[in-house]
């Protein structure tokens, strides 16, 4: 398969945008590979886990990958899409396994930012060399209030500059809120065009 899209979808907590990024995948292809980051660490994430899976077509494949997700996908059969949901739990998995209670005061905060880096790499490097669908699907964080705690805002900092980053080489960009998607490069170029007359 070629020309493929990288797709990057926002959105606040509960606000439709998993739902949005299923539908779209569905949409796109049949072949789907559900790449999950998310661990079942208690028992209301083991049952949120297991209401997902069950929700999802019977023909899609699972790959769980809390981490190392571009090298996982590069060890299985390319799929025309992957559905990565969400980079918002890649991000905390970093944090988990790689920085202090401060990462600005511990210097933990750069390790975690280079690991993230070379994640985004891996998973962009993976979509350009396969051809296939990328939809990514990532928490808008940066619209409430500062955290708190240096690792709360080391996590916001992070998540918005994976987000920033990934929007920009994004072919599509949506904004989900209360379940409706806007694309806001589309809305972005719209915008330039009326600018210029």
């Amino acid at each position: 398969m070629s020309g493929g899209k990288l797709v990057l979808i926002l959105g606040g907590a509960r606000g439709g945008k998993s739902d949005f990024a299923e539908e779209l995948a569905n949409e796109l292809s049949r072949d789907v590979l559900y790449v999950a980051t998310a661990e079942a660490r208690d028992g209301e994430m083991r049952a949120r886990i297991a209401a997902h899976r069950a929700a999802r077509p019977r023909c899609w494949h699972t790959m769980e990958a809390p981490l190392g997700v571009g090298r996982a996908l590069g060890t299985v059969p390319t799929p025309d899409l992957a559905l990565l949901d969400c980079l918002t739990l890649l991000v905390s998995n970093l944090l988990g396994s790689l920085a202090g209670e401060d990462p600005y005061a511990d210097g933990s905060y750069d390790r975690v930012k280079a690991a993230l880096d070379r994640e985004l790499v891996d998973l962009v490097n993976w979509q350009r060399e396969s051809g296939a669908h990328l939809l990514v699907v990532s928490n808008e964080v940066g619209l409430g209030l500062v955290p708190p705690y240096p690792l709360g805002r080391a996590y916001r900092d992070l998540l918005g500059w994976a987000n920033r980053r990934l929007a920009r080489l994004a072919h599509e960009v949506y904004l989900v809120v209360a379940g409706i998607p806007v694309e806001l490069k589309a809305l972005a170029r719209r915008g330039t065009e009326n600018l210029g007359g």
